[in-house]
């Protein structure tokens, strides 16, 4: 079973920042793999925000997280980054981490991923 554990997420105020960590929920590598971060608010489906295929050679953004969030592998210690920057009160939601396919449109934009969702962090951004 292919299970992420998101960390990292809490109250913030606009403007604050937050860094979420990502790692796996049993033994396996997260090397192989692309990994993507998504957001969920309540009675939506999940969006897709940051993705970075194997070795990092590429990314994928949201454009309402472009310049603000930056997402980092560390492959050494088998966990991905996300870095946000100016948090704004939409970007409020959980925040859940997955596995997918190193085509990050399909990733990120069509939300293909392997294995399930876990329990996800949750952000709150508010004054």
């Amino acid at each position: 079973q292919l299970q992420l554990v998101e960390s990292g997420g809490g109250l913030v105020q606009p403007g604050g920042s937050l860094t979420l960590s990502c790692a796996p929920n049993g033994i396996f590598t997260l090397e192989h793999y692309a990994v993507g971060w998504f957001r969920q608010v309540p009675g939506s489906e999940h969006e897709g925000v940051s993705c970075v295929s194997t070795f990092g050679r590429t990314t994928y953004y949201a454009s309402s997280v472009k310049g603000r969030f930056t997402i980092t592998r560390h492959d050494a210690e088998n966990k991905v980054t996300l870095q946000m920057h100016g948090l704004k009160p939409e970007d409020t939601g959980v925040y859940h981490c997955a596995l997918g396919p190193d085509t990050l449109q399909a990733m990120c934009g069509e939300k293909k991923i392997f294995g399930s969702w876990g329990q996800g962090t949750q952000v709150t951004v508010s004054s």
